[in-house]
């Protein structure tokens, strides 16, 4: 089925059906936004997909909503938004219209699945309060996307409508940001794990240039491995390994005595010719050669190895 029109209500705007319009406007770029309540335009036909809408669930009939009684759940129970329900029947469609590789759609469709729309699902169900993200609850995406609408005393007939699209653009620009992350990291994968092997039982992993490695390290089970280094524009980069994917802890810090240091400061305290800059946090450093760096490197692992527990 390819729509003439993607129907969605009309009036104030959630991120759910901002969402699920990013994704359908990308599958279907030809295809007329229509925001309305009118009946005639949330009965399903054939040349129309309706969503947030409609006051039913019927995937054969191309009409996506979650407000009525009964309302779709997923498997473990946990509300469907109007987004979830999009991504779980065009969200595959659309990662393979966006160019990924035919084997990394999979992996892609469930971790962003899992931590892009569910908790959109959640809180657009009230089933999750933004609240919960504390001082930082303003800044939500679901929050950010509808202080977009118009004032209440806003007289443009059109000023809604305006206001849709523009919201349009922006949750395009952030979905879309989140799913190239997701690639690079698979793309990622296979030249980290090259390094990984060829850094053998070694500490410091030598990458070709800065890429996310944290995925593709803890996957290898390369527990060993304390640092990387990498070239980054006209100097190489020294950076700790986090041990887990939440939370910033690393596996092991740069020396204390680095810590805030550049230039020549820098350079009497490691003893390395070309350091120049280190984090007060002692999570990266940088160096003007790779030689400075794989130096600078050598020291940070010898002192976590003679400070580490027994």
């Amino acid at each position: 089925m390819i729509p003439d029109f993607l129907v969605t209500h009309s009036g104030g705007f959630h991120a759910d059906e901002l969402l699920s319009s990013v994704v359908l406007t990308r599958l279907f770029p030809q295809a007329e936004v229509v925001r309305s309540r009118a009946k005639e335009w949330i009965k399903p036909g054939p040349d129309r997909i309706i969503y947030d809408v409609g006051g039913i669930y019927d995937a054969e009939a191309t009409i996506f909503d979650h407000h009525q009684r009964g309302a779709p759940l997923r498997e473990d129970g946990q509300p469907y938004s109007s987004f979830g329900l999009i991504w779980k029947h065009y969200g595959r469609d659309y990662l393979a219209a966006w160019g990924l590789p035919d084997d990394h759609i999979e992996s892609v469709y469930t971790a962003f699945d899992a931590s892009f729309v569910l908790p959109i699902d959640l809180m657009d169900n009230g089933a999750m309060n933004s609240s919960t993200a504390g001082l930082l609850a303003p800044l939500t995406l679901p929050v950010l996307l509808e202080t977009l609408k118009p004032v209440f005393d806003e007289k443009d007939p059109k000023a809604e409508d305006l206001a849709f699209h523009a919201a349009l653009a922006i949750a395009r620009s952030f979905l879309e940001a989140k799913i190239a992350g997701y690639a690079a990291v698979l793309r990622a994968e296979a030249l980290v794990n090259s390094a990984i092997a060829d850094a053998g039982q070694g500490r410091i992993l030598e990458l070709p240039m800065g890429m996310p490695f944290r995925s593709a390290v803890m996957k290898a089970g390369a527990d060993h491995l304390l640092f990387v280094v990498h070239p980054r524009d006209k100097d190489w980069c020294l950076t700790g390994i986090r041990r887990a994917d939440q939370g910033f802890e690393l596996r092991a810090d740069l020396p204390a005595a680095w810590a805030g240091l550049t230039d020549g400061d820098l350079e009497a305290a490691c003893g390395v010719e070309g350091a120049v800059f280190c984090h007060n946090g002692r999570f990266i450093a940088a160096a003007k050669t790779r030689e400075a760096a794989l130096a600078m490197a050598e020291i940070a692992v010898n002192e976590a190895v003679a400070t580490a527990p027994v």
